[in-house]
């Protein structure tokens, strides 16, 4: 048999037939996923006339985009949802305050290697870092596959990227998919499968790999995927107990194109307003005024994300003049980074600790900027007004450049801070 990339791979299994790059499939969905967007799925379901859901085993439902309610019309779309999750009987789904659904989906066990997951965000290609082929999906469609348990997909070619390191310290899997996205472009990658390999790879934790998979959507992926290893295998052991097997691309099977990174001279990347791809080196942009640091978001809102924030932040207070904002991705990360001192520890230096959730990354509510303000923020979006007044300006950073930067009160280069 010829070989196979994994995107052919898993697609050829979930639609049952030998399908290839270019090909159209209908493909039958291992995971689907929906948050606070359920409302407008349960709108398309009801217009098309649905009456059940085929496979209500396979749906996680959760709210953490607007949490707790901030207005009385999110409040009435949480009650909607709630009500219909008890009608349909979905027995996954996660209330207020459980976290942001790219953290809590991996971490409750919900996403395997090799799966088909989609979901109603287009940050789900998080769950690639797992091994799985995951990609957002829109309400209409996920309703079609509440219906059906099935979607219609074009197999994407791949492209496959090297990165070979090591990694300076204080540089991380942030400052690498930032650097790529400013290398490749914002379409650079479109509806491609993004294959992150090489030894920077192997060494990341998972947390590290999300970040990679959760930014490949920023270059235009369709999904973006490291490939399951010994750490994959010990993440999963403490939260799931089902039994799954990895998909890998083959050796000699046909990608659109290979690019290869020496990375183990990287500075701290920066994207600059208003685009992910306008990437430069954090030298470039050091001593820039800002009015609030943000860390958190599902792309950085882990607990090693808290304790590198926290190492570099400790014993020192930011300036009054700066609001330091963290939001751990979920209550688990809350629990942990509460119970080993942590957030005390970032409270003391100043910052404020919101409730897990993505309030402020999408600026629904949580720490929107005023016109002319400034914020650093390790979220993976920093279009104009995403995060309140169009007139404000977002940079995107790593949790080591953003804490460096709430300390100085201006844009820091973290290698420097911790001298």
């Amino acid at each position: 048999m010829p070989s196979k990339t994994f995107g052919e791979k898993v697609l050829s299994r979930a639609s049952g037939s030998d399908a290839r790059s270019g090909d159209i499939v209908t493909a039958k969905v291992d995971l689907a996923m929906s948050h606070e967007n359920t409302a407008l799925v349960l709108k398309a379901f009801k217009e098309m006339g649905a009456k059940r859901i085929l496979e209500p085993e396979k749906l996680v439902i959760l709210f953490d985009h607007r949490v707790p309610a901030p207005t009385v019309k999110a409040a009435e779309a949480h009650k909607q949802v709630r009500e219909f999750v008890g009608q349909m009987e979905i027995p996954q789904f996660y209330d207020a305050g459980e976290g942001v659904c790219h953290e809590v989906l991996p971490s409750k066990g919900h996403v395997l290697p090799g799966m088909l997951a989609v979901g109603t965000d287009s940050h789900t290609v998080t769950y690639g870092a797992l091994g799985a082929f995951a990609t957002g999906i829109g309400a209409t469609e996920m309703a079609a596959v509440w219906a059906l348990g099935e979607l219609w997909l074009r197999i994407p070619e791949t492209i496959r990227l090297v990165f070979k390191g090591p990694l300076p310290r204080w540089t991380s899997a942030k400052d690498v998919i930032l650097h790529v996205i400013g290398n490749i472009g914002s379409d650079g990658a479109d509806y491609a499968c993004v294959e992150f390999t090489g030894d920077v790879v192997d060494r990341l934790s998972v947390a590290g790999r999300m970040v990679l998979s959760n930014m490949s959507v920023e270059m235009g992926a369709k999904a973006g995927v490291c490939f399951p290893d010994a750490k994959t295998e010990e993440y999963l052991s403490t939260r799931t107990q089902r039994s799954w097997r990895p998909v890998l691309s083959d050796e000699g099977a046909k990608v659109k194109e290979t690019r290869n990174y020496e990375l183990s001279d990287l500075a701290p990347q920066v994207a600059r307003p208003h685009t992910v791809d306008n990437v430069v080196a954090v030298d470039k942009v050091v001593g820039i005024k800002i009015d609030q640091a943000l860390i958190g978001s599902c792309t950085n809102g882990r607990l090693e994300d808290l304790l590198v924030a926290e190492e570099i932040l400790h014993g020192n207070r930011v300036p009054r003049n700066v609001r330091l904002i963290i939001a751990p991705a979920s209550r688990d990360v809350y629990v942990e980074a509460s119970a080993n001192g942590t957030l005390a520890s970032l409270m003391r230096s100043g910052a404020i600790i919101l409730n897990p959730g993505c309030g402020p990354c999408l600026g629904a509510h949580e720490g929107l900027l005023a016109a002319g303000e400034r914020c650093i923020a390790t979220t993976n979006r920093n279009f104009r007004g995403r995060m309140g007044s169009p007139d404000s300006e977002i940079y995107l950073a790593s949790p080591a450049t953003v804490a460096a930067s709430a300390l100085k009160g201006e844009i820091a280069d973290p290698r420097e801070a911790t001298r």
